[in-house]
């Protein structure tokens, strides 16, 4: 089974700031038809992410929702911001290691003044780092 995983972060008006595929690059024919139905299952899935925030006070919130062969964890900043994961393979501890690296560098980038909030991050020093992250966590 390979093991395939597509992040994003999502806003508070339920608008995707920012998506990857990992492995990054390859295949991307099968990426794009995909594409559409991993947008459907993370935007499906932030109920019970609202849900959980109210449940809980843990930011990781680890695999909350299975649809067909994806696994479905989240992580909630300070902010509200969502970060979604969907992931083929259950690999909790290097989700999370992921999440907390690509949580530190989120701020780091909402903390320029030329940032605005709740805009798609278009930074590809912040799309270097994702790609490094997960190159680093999820492989």
């Amino acid at each position: 089974m390979s093991k395939e995983y597509y992040f994003v972060i999502v806003g508070h008006n339920d608008q995707p700031l920012y998506e990857i595929d990992f492995p990054v690059g390859g295949e991307k024919k099968k990426r794009d038809e995909t594409r559409h139905l991993n947008q459907f299952i993370a935007h499906a899935a932030l109920d019970i992410v609202d849900e959980q925030i109210l449940a809980t006070g843990n930011m990781y919130l680890k695999t909350i929702d299975k649809f067909n062969e994806w696994f479905v964890s989240s992580f909630v900043t300070a902010s509200r911001i969502r970060f979604m994961m969907l992931h083929t393979v259950k690999n909790e501890d290097g989700i999370k290691q992921f999440f907390q690296e690509i949580y530190e560098t989120f701020v780091k980038l909402t903390m320029n003044p030329f940032h605005e909030i709740n805009a798609p991050i278009r930074s590809p020093a912040f799309e270097q780092k994702a790609i490094y992250y997960g190159r680093k966590y999820l492989s």
